[in-house]
């Protein structure tokens, strides 16, 4: 739970652009050593098999030693989780005088089109993959794609489909340290952000109080509630608020499973003022609060 709370403050410090990389001259192998020991557990419990592959020469760049080696432990550990075992997980890495190359390979159970597209979506997850989730929320993948964004980097996802593995590279810019440089990370200000009283109502409770976390450190007043009632579903409680004086000023916002045409019209027409699909990334529900004029 407590490395489950790192992530999450982590995830959203880098959506709301204020965590501040601290760059240095970092050498790729000691990163790698220590990724690895921080993910040797889940790889040697599941009895995979692990090999590493690394450049003959030291490879020496600007980075953030901690944070790079957070994406890839995230990496590996995602690799453990959901390959099954006595599986193959490998790393091999690369550079070049412009980039540095990291791949992560796996003989797990792959990823379909469909999944490829949300993999770095928070809370998402490969749905025939929840059985071997062992507890995640689907945000150590979110994390390390914005943490190689802050870097400069790019990462990409690929997978020859069900079955059939996954491979995860990461292309990180082969920079120096240069003492006039501005740090790598943006940081905002974060009292220019409105303040709203939200009420999260969900009947997943992991979903509903991880998503409160991050809202709560943005300033919002968060109360969460268990919508799995008997009687009434989520459409019958928003036309019911919408009949109430008091009502009439909230704001709605369905996130559901359903994404079809009909169910947006279905949720506008019972009374929400926004409809989207899940997994939603959480940073599209900070926005509109910023935004949205009927929570002024």
């Amino acid at each position: 739970m407590s490395l489950l709370l790192d992530d999450l403050l982590d995830v959203s410090r880098v959506t709301r652009g204020t965590l501040e990389l601290r760059p240095e001259m970092t050498e790729l192998a000691a990163v790698v050593d220590a990724a690895v020991e921080t993910a040797r557990p889940v790889i040697d419990g599941k009895r995979h098999r692990f090999s590493v592959t690394m450049p003959s020469e030291p490879v020496v760049f600007a980075a953030d030693p901690l944070r790079l080696a957070q994406i890839l432990s995230n990496l590996l550990t995602n690799a453990a989780k959901y390959t099954d075992p006595t599986g193959h997980i490998r790393l091999a890495a690369s550079a070049d005088a412009e980039q540095v190359t990291i791949l992560i390979l796996d003989t797990g159970i792959g990823m379909s089109d469909d999944a490829l597209t949300r993999v770095f979506v928070m809370f998402s997850q490969v749905q025939s993959s929840q059985d071997r989730s062992e507890g995640g929320l689907g945000i150590g993948l979110a994390l390390a794609k914005g943490l190689v964004e802050l870097h400069g980097g790019v990462i990409e996802a690929r997978s020859g489909g069900l079955g059939k593995g996954s491979e995860f590279t990461v292309q990180l810019p082969r920079r120096s340290i240069v003492t006039s440089e501005r740090p790598l990370a943006r940081i905002e200000s974060a009292e220019r952000a409105c303040r709203r009283r939200v009420l999260i109502a969900d009947d997943n409770c992991d979903a509903a109080e991880s998503l409160a976390v991050l809202l709560r450190l943005d300033g919002h007043e968060v109360t969460v509630l268990d919508i799995g009632m008997p009687e009434l579903d989520g459409y019958e409680v928003a036309r019911q608020v919408r009949q109430r004086s008091m009502g009439r000023a909230v704001t709605l916002i369905a996130v559901t499973g359903w994404g079809q045409q009909a169910d947006r019209t279905r949720a506008l027409a019972a009374g929400f003022n926004h409809h989207f699909t899940e997994p939603i990334d959480p940073e599209l529900i900070s926005q509109l609060l910023q935004r949205d004029p009927r929570m002024e």
